[in-house]
């Protein structure tokens, strides 16, 4: 049972994670794309795309990727190797993180912000709507699908790599918030 009303709240949580995300990206995104050139509202688009991507590539990453290069740099005491090996452990929770919650919000707000961009379009030069709705719908899937095709390739070859990296700007984050992520509480019982 316990177990159960673990997911059940990591489940929960990440819901409401994600709607309040979305609720905060999507708010930013109409203000910029309401004050920005066509192209620039474009290169925002291939922005928010590029970070759906780039995070669903670390959560496929996470999981993935063998702790066992990471074990030795972080008994190395190189830096970001120990916190590395800690998002492996917790592959699970990193690739929901990454994955569901940011790859899927930043798929969703690309896809709003491509109707936003011909919307402004239409608005502005008095367009026939079918075919510019149809092809930015077409075109910002293509990369988006794209994207993480190549995403997930680069991501299986290069995990330990990625996850690296990552460890390495999460031991920056810690030495400069003074928090460490994925530690278990004192006491808590290590698991096998």
């Amino acid at each position: 049972m316990p177990e159960r009303n673990k997911w059940l709240r990591m489940g929960l949580g990440n819901a409401l994670l994600t709607f309040v995300l979305s609720l905060m990206l999507t708010y930013v995104a109409n203000i910029v794309l309401g004050v920005l050139v066509i192209y620039l509202a474009l290169f925002v688009l291939l922005l928010v795309i590029l970070l759906g991507v780039g995070a669903d590539m670390i959560g496929f990453a996470a999981a993935a990727a063998d702790a066992t290069p990471l074990n030795a740099k972080a008994a190395n005491k190189v830096l970001g190797a120990r916190q590395a090996v800690r998002l492996i452990k917790n592959a699970d929770q990193v690739a929901v993180f990454c994955s569901d919650v940011m790859g899927d919000i930043c798929s969703t707000l690309a896809g709003a912000m491509g109707a936003v961009i011909i919307f402004h379009l239409i608005a502005e030069r008095h367009l026939v709507t079918n075919w510019y709705t149809i092809v930015m719908t077409a075109l910002v899937a293509a990369v988006t699908v794209c994207g993480k095709a190549l995403g997930k390739g680069v991501a299986l070859q290069e995990a330990s790599e990625i996850m690296f990296r990552l460890g390495q700007a999460v031991a920056w984050v810690e030495r400069l918030t003074g928090h460490e992520f994925f530690v278990p509480p004192a006491g808590a019982k290590k698991r096998k």
